[in-house]
């Protein structure tokens, strides 16, 4: 425990120039840890992932395997694995400048906001962000000064940013669940040719399904595949 705090380095915030009291930086920090997962889960891959993988689970035929434990751990190492280039940007620009008192605390939540907003703007649909900007009702002054991706406020970007990944990743659901409901398809058409009627399905399909998942490597190219849509934006 006295290494761990060794290695924690000190954060001296400020506002105005005047330190703040211990209770108020304690106060701070809890605050921004309460509000940590919704931060990671907003204005991150992790809806993307998420979803991709937990759907996948119904469209093999097996609900409850893996479990959420997994998908949640696979997700959230998936998500830093996507986010490395953010994250090495806030520290490079952000957080060390930060903690060598060379920026101000402004300085520093503008840094980490751009570097977020660019991220989130690479990956967010224009037509979506539209209908967000249309209707947040902006008065021709504020659309004339938003530009650029870095001048749209947080407020229109975070929803334009978690539609646009719910959109893309039931759409890569959809393609994932083609050759599953083909092999369901097939299943019941031989089985009802064979007169067979009392057995569903499902329980003939699952092992051919879990077979051909494993043989093409399903699981390796759906990270990968996750992995690289975020290469080139949506």
């Amino acid at each position: 425990m006295i290494a761990l705090v060794q290695v924690i380095p000190p954060i001296d915030l400020r506002i105005g120039g005047a330190e703040l009291d211990t209770s108020i930086r304690l106060l701070i920090l809890l605050t921004v840890l309460s509000l940590a997962p919704s931060i990671l889960i907003m204005t991150t891959s992790f809806i993307r992932i998420v979803i991709v993988l937990s759907i996948l689970r119904q469209a093999i035929g097996i609900p409850q395997v893996p479990p959420n434990q997994v998908i949640i751990a696979l997700s959230l190492f998936l998500t830093f694995f996507i986010m490395r280039p953010v994250i090495e940007d806030i520290n490079t620009n952000a957080l060390q400048p930060y903690l060598n008192n060379q920026i101000s605390d402004t300085v520093f939540l503008e840094r980490v906001t751009l570097s977020i907003k660019e991220f989130m703007g690479q990956n967010t649909r224009k037509d979506t962000l539209k209908v967000f900007m249309d209707s947040a009702n902006l008065d021709k002054e504020e659309k004339e000064n938003i530009k650029e991706i870095k001048d749209v406020p947080l407020s229109i970007l975070i929803p334009a940013f978690m539609v646009s990944e719910i959109t893309t990743a039931f759409q890569i659901v959809f393609l994932l669940y083609l050759p599953f409901l083909i092999i369901d398809i097939v299943v019941a058409s031989i089985l009802i040719s064979m007169g067979i009627l009392m057995i569903p399905p499902q329980i003939i399909s699952l092992p051919f399904k879990i077979m051909l998942f494993v043989l093409a490597n399903g699981w390796e190219l759906i990270v990968l595949s996750l992995v690289r849509s975020y290469e080139g934006g949506p």
